[in-house]
């Protein structure tokens, strides 16, 4: 029966790649100029310089590469801090971790816009932050997940009152950051890949080290202390992570919202809890669902395109309220 399980969650895991794979292709394809998959095969092997290639290696190709990155981070994100806290409404955007990246990366950008390779770094300092404030108004003999998310909602509104106070001080600034505040990638080059992945990939790697942490925790404190487990440090760990990664995804794609909240908890629904299936699920699903929205972005109103964070939201808002509706408390099976 066990076999059973580990094929079927397999070939789910294959199936989700292999919408990933399509997902690339759709959106290296799509835009204001159509390229056929002949076409992105022939400028992608191809030294000619063509309109096909350019278009391609220069806009759409970090584009993408920028989609997927966030996709991950966001969803790993999210799937931990689900994980740490027992709770499927907790997400980055939700508990207030992305609007502190979002915070010190918009104070980054408006102040001081000669270091914005900084930005990365300014926003995992900002992530971080907030949630280890978060952590500690929640501390009361202990951390109760309730606790966390109230915690965060609070945060999340005084750092949203610092960006409108950044905004009210700085107007001639706006508009360099409008789409840094929505959410979008249609100004990412090769400069913001590079910049931000070394970040991603560093919490990638810590991540996968914590599946089976992530399974102990979900038995419970009392049950992972009796396990061995160091549960508070165990967690402050996995909220390290988490921030890093939330961090490095607002660094470059701004106050993109709810990817972090739908992706682990659609995963969950197709490969269940067990966190050694759902944290590479999410990263797959992640980026996929991006990818998806990011070319949607593209194309619906061609050839002028709308940022990603507003399909996000259109997308995520319902989808939060969903979860309210059902009182998913705690993860399912």
């Amino acid at each position: 029966m066990e076999t059973l399980n580990i094929a079927k969650k397999s070939a789910v895991l294959w199936a989700i790649f292999a919408v990933f794979i399509l997902a690339i292709f759709l959106s290296l394809g799509n835009g204001a100029v159509k390229i056929s998959i002949s076409e992105i095969s022939a400028a992608m092997i191809s030294e000619e310089v063509t309109a096909n290639r350019q278009i391609i290696w220069n806009v759409r190709f970090p584009r993408t590469v920028a989609a997927i990155l966030v996709g991950v981070a966001l969803s790993l994100s999210g799937a931990i801090l689900q994980g740490i806290m027992r709770n499927p409404l907790a997400g980055p955007n939700i508990i207030g971790v992305s609007a502190g990246g979002g915070f010190f990366g918009l104070l980054i950008l408006i102040l001081f816009p000669q270091y914005f390779f900084l930005v990365p770094f300014g926003a995992f300092v900002g992530a971080l932050s907030a949630t280890m404030v978060i952590y500690l108004l929640a501390w009361k003999d202990g951390v109760m997940p309730s606790r966390l998310i109230l915690a965060g909602v609070a945060i999340s509104s005084i750092f949203g009152a610092g960006n409108n106070a950044l905004m009210t001080f700085y107007p001639e600034r706006v508009s360099g950051v409008l789409g840094f505040m929505v959410g979008g990638l249609s100004a990412i080059t090769w400069r913001d890949v590079n910049m931000v992945y070394p970040f991603i990939l560093t919490g990638v790697a810590a991540a996968l080290l914590l599946p089976g942490k992530l399974n102990i925790l979900l038995l419970g404190d009392d049950v992972a202390t009796g396990l061995g487990m160091r549960v508070e440090r165990t967690r402050l760990f996995a909220i390290g992570v988490s921030s890093l990664l939330a961090g490095a995804a607002v660094s470059v794609v701004g106050m993109l919202g709810f990817v972090g909240l739908m992706v682990p908890h659609i995963t969950r629904i197709f490969l269940g809890s067990d966190h050694r299936y759902l944290i590479p699920g999410s990263m797959l699903m992640g980026g996929t669902i991006l990818l998806l929205c990011d070319t949607l972005a593209r194309v619906m109103f061609a050839p002028m395109e709308i940022p990603v964070g507003i399909i996000m939201s259109s997308l995520g808002a319902p989808f939060f309220l969903y979860l309210l509706r059902k009182g998913r408390g705690h993860h399912g099976s």
